[in-house]
């Protein structure tokens, strides 16, 4: 017995393995399915192992919330399809699609958001025995088409071996569950777009086929910097890289069970323009200086100048080469060094020096007539192509110079002019005093004098004064009259180049009308040592004179915005008009004036260095209510937020014009106010709007339903310090007292005590305020008897903060909300029957005792059944 006993378990256990092996299973996709809007979308659905005929129906549907479902196509039914989504249905906007017997899509020709949902899938059952699953689920997103590229070129046009920026900044309304992949392209010419690099989406790199190399040996750089920027940096560009470029930004998503396919819902390119590269052989420039006499044992001393673009960037290659003076026979190489800046070849007696990256120059000391020849440079210029490789990218040979070697003096001429004249009295003065036409200086030195007359041309009264003079060392020798002015920096003299002196004044004074003069003398090496001085050639003199003007300014005020209202914004302008001011700058006052030509007050000003700065204005809680703001570059704006009854009156603005001193700080030139702008509007208060929201409408008996009040501002909105609010709750009309009112549910007044009557005191309600303007009505253990309209009124109470005292608004009375309490058929019967059973229990027993006493009375008072009769009876019986 026990051996049948376990092999019927082993046999139930092998039937159960097979019916759960062949159970049903509806799949579909793995979600969440990411699409974009407006794209076509298609939903695979398949049922296996299953019973019954091969070809299987389908129902397809939205799950709208627990146990509610949207039908939307069957296979097996026509009328399947909610009305709600019949003419998409008909229009074949969405369809199903039976692929196979066991295999159905749904279709949606053009997804909308508002298909966003979840979708499930469910099968008839065929099986005769109910196994497995019939119905499987997934999620569908529809997101917007809002996938944007703006893609910027750090340099549209550079050289050779710069390095070029390709920003792509990418911006998207939706990131849940979907990945971005940005690539840059290029196209040369005729020739079909070309990848460059692709970034993502799974934060990969992948680069085209012909910039494999390139990256390799460093020649890109990532940028990302985040928040939707993606930069590519092409490091040390060539003419080949020259073309449109342009930035593809791709969003997937993943998709199968395993998430490792990717599957692309959009896709965006912008043309980021052209990049034109100039080769450094069209930019690259190579000169010499101008044909040059020098006498036996003088120092000859070339310079050769290199131009090119992303100069900085290029290593150099140089040689000197010297022919003769006559340009036959081939060219001899004086010195040769290398880009590493390693001498290749080159004599003991040729020096070379870089003097800058662009100048480098050739020194011959002690030259003979045999020097005298044809000078030339040669420049290569090489970059680096990655891995410490470089290539040549240019050559360049200059026009060759003439070198005169003979005996020869100094000759040169001296030019004054005035490069910045002055206008007015404080103006600057430039006066340039250039060596023009220089020759045989050899070794000697330039000095300059300045000197000043005030006569005028023509006019020889006045005796010339020395201001100053730069000696052969390039020491500043001070005259006696303009120590003082030197000293302080006032007036200044330079040397801004060798053949070229500068006299400038900072200030110019109307006593500095006049004539000025310079001369340059030529110092020469003295053979004891130190110097001895040579010619001297004068400039002509140049007149510096102008006409003194008055600084004039005016202000003009003009209102912008009208404060109509308290609690509205005031807006004024100030516009400047300034004659004969030389740099100015303006620093504006507002001021206040509560009745025309009243005691002024100061609200706020702005700097000459526009440092902004609240003068009385000192109502802590409305220091942000006042802006004063520079528009333009002679215009201010004031404006004032929130215009209360107290800033009634006249507004104006105090414009005064700055001009800065030698140390560079501000001097008060003029001032001027501007006329008066008035503030006038009547006193209304604020406004308020009050509405009433209810969480539900219908409710069963015993639920708790909240009803909120909500009282908002009309316009701007006062402080919530500034205001309170008395809010009563009534119920229906249906309840009045005997003063022909209705009486309040519940109460809170505007200091939040609440107060409680209306239907009884067992009513369970409650009232709580949310924020400031948010009031609660809670009712609790609902029934029959709440069932109706509910409103709220409400009492605006105003605090002004100039008197402290609280004003009462004008009441608020909401619309009514009704409330509905549904009761289930045994709460409705529950009551009735049990004062049945009751009334019937107390009209039985009611009837019994009716009874007993009926029947007691009756037999007491009958003389057949008296006590009597039947004794003697006994009596008779016992004789």
């Amino acid at each position: 017995m026990d051996k049948e006993t376990g092999l019927l378990q082993i046999l139930i256990l092998i039937i159960s393995l097979v019916v759960v092996c062949e159970s049903r299973v509806v799949k579909v996709p793995p979600g969440p399915l990411v699409h974009v809007e407006g794209q076509p979308v298609s939903i695979r659905c398949d049922v296996s192992n299953y019973e019954g005929p091969s070809d299987q129906d389908f129902d397809w549907s939205m799950i709208i919330k627990v146990n509610e479902q949207l039908k939307i196509i069957s296979t097996f039914d026509p009328k399947f399809t909610d009305p709600s989504v019949q003419d998409r249905v008909k229009s074949l906007d969405i369809i199903v699609d039976k692929v196979g017997d066991a295999t159905a899509e749904l279709k949606f020709k053009k997804v909308r958001a508002t298909d966003s949902g979840v979708y499930r899938c469910s099968t008839p059952s065929t099986d005769s025995v109910i196994s497995g699953n019939y119905y499987a689920d997934v999620e569908l997103k529809v997101i917007g088409d809002s996938l944007k590229v703006a893609p910027v070129i750090s340099k549209s046009a550079v050289s050779e071996g710069e390095s070029v920026e390709l920003q792509c900044s990418i911006t998207r309304g939706f990131t849940g569950h979907t990945f971005l992949s940005v690539t840059w392209s290029v196209k040369r010419e005729n020739n079909p777009a070309e990848d460059i690099l692709t970034f993502g989406p799974d934060d990969k790199i992948n680069v085209g086929t012909s910039y494999t190399q390139q990256y390799a040996d460093g020649g890109f750089q990532l940028d990302l910097r985040g928040g939707g920027f993606y930069g590519l940096v092409l490091k040390g560009v060539k003419p080949t890289d020259q073309g449109v470029y342009s930035c593809t930004a791709r969003e997937w998503v993943r998709q199968g069970e395993d998430g490792k396919n990717w599957r692309k819902i959009l896709e965006r390119t912008e043309e980021m323009g052209k990049v034109v590269v100039t080769p450094t052989a069209q930019s690259l420039m190579v000169t010499v200086g101008k044909n040059t006499t020098l006498n036996v044992e003088d120092a000859l001393n070339l310079t050769c100048t290199v131009a090119a673009n992303g100069l900085a960037s290029l290593s150099l290659e140089l040689m000197w080469l010297v022919r003769p003076i006559d340009g036959s026979g081939s060219p001899k190489v004086l010195i040769h060094v290398g880009r590493d800046g390693r001498l290749q070849s080159g004599s003991e007696a040729v020096g070379l020096v870089r003097v800058n990256e662009a100048n480098f120059r050739l020194i011959l000391p002690k030259v003979q007539s045999s020097d005298s020849g044809l000078y030339s440079c040669v420049v290569k210029a090489w970059l680096p192509q990655g891995n410490e490789k470089w290539y040549q990218a240019a050559e360049k040979t200059s026009d060759p110079v003439q070198v005169l070697v003979t005996h020869l003096e100094p000759k040169f001429k001296v030019t004054l002019v005035t490069s910045l004249a002055p206008q007015f009295t404080s103006d600057p003065t430039e006066l340039r005093c250039q060596v023009t036409d220089l020759l045989n200086l050899q070794d000697g030195r330039l000095g300059v004098t300045w000197s000043y007359s005030a006569n005028t041309l023509g006019d020889v009264s006045q005796k010339k004064v020395t201001i100053a003079s730069l000696n052969e060392d390039g020491a500043l020798i001070t005259g006696s009259e303009y120590q003082q002015r030197l000293e302080s920096g006032d007036i200044a003299i330079s040397r801004r180049d060798p053949n070229i002196f500068i006299l400038r004044m900072l200030q110019t004074r109307d006593a500095d009308m006049g004539s000025y003069m310079c001369s340059v003398t030529v110092w020469n090496p003295s053979r004891k040592g130190g110097w001895e001085k040579g010619i001297e050639v004068q400039s002509t003199p140049v007149i510096v004179q102008w006409s003194p003007k008055l600084p004039v300014l005016q202000v003009l005020a003009h209102r912008v915005r009208e404060a109509s209202s308290g609690g509205s914004t005031f807006e004024m302008s100030c516009e400047v008009t300034g004659q004969n001011l030389q740099n100015p700058g303006y620093s504006i006052l507002i001021l206040f004036e509560p009745t025309l030509g009243g005691k002024s007050r100061k609200v706020l000003s702005l700097s000459p260095d526009s440092v902004l700065q609240l003068e009385e204005w000192s109502e802590p809680s409305r220091i942000d209510s006042v802006v004063l703001e520079k528009t333009g570059q002679l215009e201010y704006r004031f404006r004032l937020y929130g215009a209360q009854v107290s800033d009634r009156g006249f507004y104006y603005c105090i414009v005064t014009a700055w001009m800065r001193d030698q140390s560079q700080d501000w001097i008060k030139a003029i001032s001027a106010d501007s006329n008066k702008i008035e503030i006038a509007f009547t006193d209304t208060g604020p406004v308020f709007n009050i509405s009433i929201q209810s969480e539900a409408s219908k409710v069963l008996s015993g639920d708790t339903v909240k009803i909120k009040c909500i009282i908002s501002p009309v316009g701007t909105a006062p402080n919530p310090g500034d205001v309170a609010f008395d809010v009563r709750w009534f119920q229906n009309s249906g309840r009045a007292v005997d003063n022909g009112g209705v009486a309040p549910l519940v109460s809170m007044d505007r200091w939040g005590v609440v107060k409680k009557a209306g239907l009884n005191d067992s009513t369970e309600c409650s009232l709580e305020r949310s924020d400031w303007h948010t009031f609660v009505l809670s009712v609790h253990k609902t029934n029959d008897g709440y069932m109706g309209e509910y409103y709220c009124t409400a009492i605006p109470w105003l605090l002004s903060p100039a008197t402290g005292t609280w004003t009462r608004g004008q009441d608020l009375n909401s619309a009514p909300v009704f409330l509905a309490v549904k009761v289930e058929l045994w709460e409705s019967l529950k009551m009735p029957i049990s004062y049945g059973v009751v009334s019937a229990v107390i009209a039985g027993l009611l009837s019994v005792l009716l009874g007993l006493l009926v029947a007691h009375c009756c037999f007491s008072r009958n003389p057949l059944h008296s006590p009597r009769p039947r004794n003697k009876l006994i009596d008779q019986e016992m004789d």
